[in-house]
C-alpha cells in the first residue's frame, strides 16, 4: 500500500472533514484556505497536463472519494473542504440571509422555504443540515434518474440549491463569514417529490433556426454567434444574456446590416427557446434595440 504524507496540525481538522464526506460518498475538492474558491487552476490557465491531458478537468470532474488524494491534498495546506454535490448525489438547500440594501421586512431564505411549504401545505422531512457562515444548508438525496441542476431564487428569495455543476462548503471549513459547522446530524433525507418537481428543468421548445439572408456576413454571423449564447444560458442569468446579446446584434440594425425584424424574430425564438416567456422576451429585446439604435456610435473605418 502506497504512504500517504502526514498532515500539519492545522491541517488535520480539515482532512477529517475531507474523510468523513468521502466515507459517506461525497467526492470532495479543496478549497483556498478560507475561502470558498476551487484551489487549482482555471480552464483559461490549463495546461493540459497531468490529469488535464485530454483536456481541462472542473472541479466538479477533480472531486475524490479517494482516501490517498485526500491526504495528499491536505498534507500541508489547510485547504477548505468542498462536496460536489451532483457526483455526491445530493440536493441542497442553500438557505441565506437578506442583503443590507433590501427593504426592511424582506424575508430570508429560512421565511421564504417555510412560505413554500405552506403554501404547498407540506412539511419537510427531518435531515442533515450543515450551519453556514450566513445562513443553513438542508441536505437531500437527489431523485434516481434526475440530473437536477443548481438553482437561485428558483423555490423563492434566498433560496438557491445545490446539485449537479455546484458545490457546498463542508461543515469544518472557515471563511471570513464565519465556521461551516453540522447543525442536525440525521441521515440525509430523500428530497421530497413536490420540490423536485419544482426544481425539473422544464422542457424547452427547440431552438429555432436562424437563417438569416439580408445584411452583411459580418452581421449574420453575429446574429447565430448570440442567438447560441442565449439558448445556452443558465436559469438564473437568461434575462441578462438576452439583453447583453440584443445589444450586441443591435449595432448592426444600426448600422443598416441588417433588418430589425429580422433581429428582433431570430433573437426572440432563442430566448423562448430557455424558457423564458415570449412578452418578457420581447419587452428586454425592444428595450436593448431601441438603446442601441438611439446612440450608436458610426462604424469604425479603415
Amino acid at each position: 500500500m502506497n504512504s500517504v504524507p502526514a498532515a500539519s496540525l492545522e491541517c488535520l481538522p480539515l482532512l477529517a472533514s475531507a474523510l468523513t464526506a468521502a466515507e459517506r460518498g461525497w467526492p470532495v475538492i479543496p478549497l483556498h484556505p478560507g475561502s470558498k474558491r476551487p484551489a487549482g487552476h482555471a480552464e483559461r490557465a490549463c495546461p493540459r497536463t497531468g490529469r488535464c491531458a485530454d483536456g481541462h478537468r472542473t472541479p466538479e470532474e477533480r472531486a475524490t472519494t479517494d482516501p490517498e488524494l485526500i491526504h495528499a491534498a491536505w498534507a500541508h495546506r489547510p485547504y477548505n473542504v468542498g462536496i460536489a454535490t451532483g457526483p455526491a448525489g445530493l440536493l441542497v438547500i442553500d438557505l441565506d440571509p437578506v442583503k443590507a440594501e433590501e427593504p426592511k421586512g424582506a424575508p430570508d431564505g429560512a421565511t421564504s422555504l417555510q412560505a413554500l411549504c405552506e403554501r404547498a401545505a407540506q412539511v419537510l422531512p427531518n435531515t442533515y443540515r450543515v450551519r453556514t457562515a450566513r445562513g443553513e444548508h438542508l441536505y437531500f438525496t437527489a431523485p434516481a434518474g434526475v440530473q437536477l441542476k443548481c438553482s437561485v431564487d428558483r423555490l423563492g428569495p434566498h433560496i438557491d440549491t445545490r446539485a449537479w455543476g455546484g458545490y457546498v462548503v463542508a461543515p469544518g471549513s472557515t471563511t471570513p463569514d464565519g465556521t461551516y459547522e453540522i447543525a442536525c446530524d440525521a441521515p440525509v433525507a430523500e428530497l421530497p417529490g413536490w420540490l423536485a418537481s419544482l426544481l425539473a428543468e422544464p422542457d424547452r421548445p427547440a431552438p429555432v433556426p436562424v437563417r438569416v439572408h439580408d445584411g452583411t456576413r459580418a452581421a449574420r454571423v453575429a446574429l447565430e454567434r448570440e442567438c447560441a449564447v442565449i439558448a445556452a444560458a443558465s436559469d438564473g442569468g437568461r434575462n441578462s444574456t438576452l439583453h447583453t446579446s440584443a445589444c450586441k446584434v443591435a449595432r448592426f440594425v444600426a448600422w443598416g446590416d441588417l433588418p430589425r425584424d429580422v433581429a428582433e424574430q431570430a433573437i426572440q425564438g432563442a430566448g423562448e427557446a430557455t424558457g423564458l416567456p415570449p412578452a418578457e422576451c420581447r419587452t428586454t429585446i425592444r428595450s436593448a434595440l431601441d438603446w442601441i439604435i438611439t446612440h450608436a456610435t458610426p462604424r469604425e473605418t479603415a
